[in-house]
């Protein structure tokens, strides 16, 4: 039998999370993107060694692992293939990953990484998995679903976890270290291959509508800021009219932005957070500055500006005047000794895919 091999690639988007005052809850796709060249040649399938070989280039190529037993996004897709009954990657993987997307500035890039994990598993075991079960894998990993959501199915995206029986909320519950655990130099073909399966169902979303004339100015700054930071500066308990504030708001902005054409006013407004924005300027010199003075009324083009998921991104949404709104942030923020780089991106609205090549 003449030796063959098979190829594909992956592709996800980036993602911004929250849209002001959606903490949690809502996601938007954007055209920056994880792609992934893969390649498993048939010639190997005799070869003893089965980790893949992992080549990456673009954003963060200097801090990525390009150990399979290390790097996300091929621990996810073995977390993958061993929940469905397969305990290692067949010989002969290689993968080539190209990355656009900034680390740790709040555009979704860990989540990109699991999400092309999960697709990775799933093409590399052709298991055939759902939309929903995809989302179900990512979830045991990235236990907030508004980023992964968003950058499994594109476009504006509202998703929540569902309240699961007690055997499956303990379920999706168990520690990150259980579900992709960290192998020991000494790891041998047997270890870890036992992982916790996720229940069915944890995490529902609905796509909402978008103006095709919105587009996305994002600022951002020269630092990064993890999520587990700036999750440590928000309180345990919020007060009601804080509470109803939000509320109140995100239930405008999801149809609001679907509308065309845009309302600047109604947007600009709908956008502002009580929640997580207010607790977060400690860590964002500049945020509360450039989020207040930079308005439809002085910028026109303008809808609304936020903070990108946890930041330092600050996300402007607007029809025109992206160059005014970007270099106006960034007299501010150089007030405060930060410089920042700007992009004008498109929402995507197709979501991850895989495609044979």
């Amino acid at each position: 039998m003449a030796n063959s091999s098979r190829s594909f690639k992956i592709r996800v988007p980036a993602t911004s999370a929250n849209i002001g005052p959606g903490f949690d809850v809502v996601g938007l796709s954007l055209s920056l993107f994880l792609t992934l060249t893969v390649t498993i040649s048939e010639a190997s399938r005799g070869g003893s060694s089965t980790r893949p070989s992992i080549t990456y280039s673009g954003e963060g190529a200097e801090e990525v692992p390009l150990n399979a037993y290390k790097n996300l996004t091929t621990r996810v897709a073995l977390y993958v293939l061993r929940c469905s009954g397969i305990s290692s990657f067949p010989p002969g993987v290689t993968i080539h990953a190209h990355n656009e997307i900034p680390f740790g500035r709040g555009l979704g890039s860990s989540g990109a990484a699991v999400i092309a994990g999960v697709l990775l598993g799933d093409a590399i075991g052709q298991l055939g998995l759902s939309r929903e079960r995809m989302l179900d894998f990512a979830l045991m990993v990235e236990r907030h679903p508004d980023n992964v959501t968003a950058a499994l199915v594109g476009g504006f995206v509202g998703s929540y976890l569902r309240e699961l029986d007690p055997a499956a909320t303990q379920a999706a519950s168990v520690p990150l270290s259980e579900v992709l655990p960290e192998y020991p130099p000494d790891a041998g073909p047997e270890w870890g291959r036992d992982p916790p399966l996720p229940p069915l169902g944890i995490g529902h979303y609905v796509r909402f509508g978008w103006a095709k004339e919105i587009r996305a100015v994002a600022i951002i700054p020269r630092f990064e800021l993890s999520t587990a930071k700036a999750r440590e500066v928000l309180p345990e308990s919020y007060s009601r009219k804080d509470l109803v504030f939000n509320m109140q708001r995100l239930a405008v902005l999801t149809t609001a932005l679907s509308r065309s054409p845009p309302d600047p006013d109604l947007i600009y407004e709908a956008m502002k957070d009580r929640v997580h924005q207010p607790y977060r300027r400690s860590l964002i010199p500049g945020l509360p500055e450039v989020t207040s003075s930079i308005t439809p009324n002085t910028h026109p083009g303008l809808l609304g500006i936020c903070l990108s998921g946890a930041g330092p991104t600050i996300l402007a949404l607007a029809v025109g005047g992206f160059e005014a709104i970007a270099e106006d942030a960034r007299k501010i923020f150089r007030e405060k000794g930060i410089e920042v780089d700007w992009l004008l991106l498109d929402v995507v609205s197709e979501g991850s895919y895989v495609e044979s090549s």
